[in-house]
């Protein structure tokens, strides 16, 4: 009997929003999978998953899970990756971790591959999947930084409550219907579960992500705002970030501000170079009211890209309106993507 080549593949957070992304992408991708293994909490062990027409057993999460394992995508929790990432990289694996534990450390590369491929050829076993509000918009800039130069990001994003995980989901879909009834609706979960006053989402817009730092800006904002820079090896790029979170369950937008480094650039010329650039799908016709809208985005894999104009004073600026997927581009397809790339370069091979 011929013995089947391929890659081992784990999944740790398999039954997590973005782990089930994650599977589905696996399923429609050809990424060569000898044999998948889904992990979990010992809470969600247990569960079956259907892939490829076999169902498979989640198991729970042990160091020794790793054992044979040739890449891991991870999306369970900065604690949990910090905790596993080691032992799985210790028994051969390659990690693509899509938590924050580990994107700003400097062994770490932070990846996003339409725009910094290259950088997987320096990993150490760990692998960061950016944060999904910097993937989709650097994706979008980055054709426009190498050919025009970028001097200044003003982003404003509008975040669905996906991004917060499932509870948040429920929260905004229980919330609309109390008031729809005329009932009390009540939060617990936005805009941080962990923090002091919990705010309605529903028919309301929260203009706080993640915890506030010491600076005025919340983590979120913070994370755009470093990775950004890391990821465009741009350290000196001015970035600043508002990041709030709306009423809609999936597809985070953003109004982008950026001033490149050249004079005399027309919007007609930021178009076309947008039009034919890797994962944008450019929908900017403003007379026939075409523009990216995040219900049209859901399940789609691309960066859409549309209300491009150039700032009425300053010369070097303009405008840009992003969306996407914030579960596929934005997590699960940009960490499978890692997965291919890292085949594609020769950095894994298929046994």
């Amino acid at each position: 009997m011929t013995e089947v080549r391929g890659l081992n593949v784990a999944v740790l957070g398999a039954t997590g929003a973005v782990g089930q992304q994650m599977i589905e992408t696996l399923e429609k991708r050809d990424l060569p999978i000898k044999k998948l293994t889904l992990l979990s909490s010992a809470r969600s062990a247990g569960t079956r998953v259907l892939f490829k027409g076999e169902e498979i057993e989640v198991q729970e999460a042990k160091p020794e899970s790793f054992e044979g394992i040739d890449i891991a995508l991870f999306s369970a929790g900065g604690s949990v990756s910090k905790e596993m990432a080691p032992e799985a990289v210790k028994r051969g694996a390659i990690v693509v971790d899509n938590t924050s534990a580990f994107r700003m450390d400097e062994n770490v590369p932070l990846v996003v591959p339409e725009v910094n491929e290259e950088d997987l050829k320096w990993h150490n076993g760990i692998i960061a999947n950016p944060n999904c509000s910097t993937i989709q918009m650097v994706v979008a800039l980055e054709p426009i930084r190498q050919k025009f130069g970028l001097n200044k990001v003003v982003v404003s994003t509008y975040q669905a409550v996906s991004g917060a995980g499932a509870a948040a989901i429920s929260e905004l879909l229980d919330q609309s219907q109390a008031i729809l009834n005329n009932e009390e609706a009540t939060a617990s979960v936005l805009p941080v579960k962990g923090d002091k006053n919990h705010y309605q989402i529903a028919f309301n817009v929260i203009p706080q992500i993640d915890k506030f730092q010491d600076n005025g800006f919340t983590f979120e904002e913070m994370k755009m705002i470093n990775e950004t820079k890391k990821i465009m090896h741009m350290q000196e790029l001015p970035v600043a970030a508002t990041c709030v979170r709306l009423p809609v369950v999936t597809g985070h937008s953003e109004s982008v501000y950026i001033e490149i480094d050249r004079e005399g650039v027309t919007a007609a010329e930021v178009k076309e170079l947008l039009k034919s650039a890797p994962g944008i799908v450019l929908e900017d016709d403003p007379d026939n009211q075409v523009y990216p809208m995040p219900a049209a985005a859901v399940g789609k894999n691309d960066v859409f890209v549309g209300r491009i104009r150039k700032d009425l004073d300053e010369e070097k600026g303009f405008h840009l309106w992003i969306v996407s997927d914030n579960l596929l581009k934005g997590a699960a397809w940009n960490s499978v993507q890692i997965a291919e790339s890292l085949l594609k370069l020769e950095l894994v091979t298929v046994k």
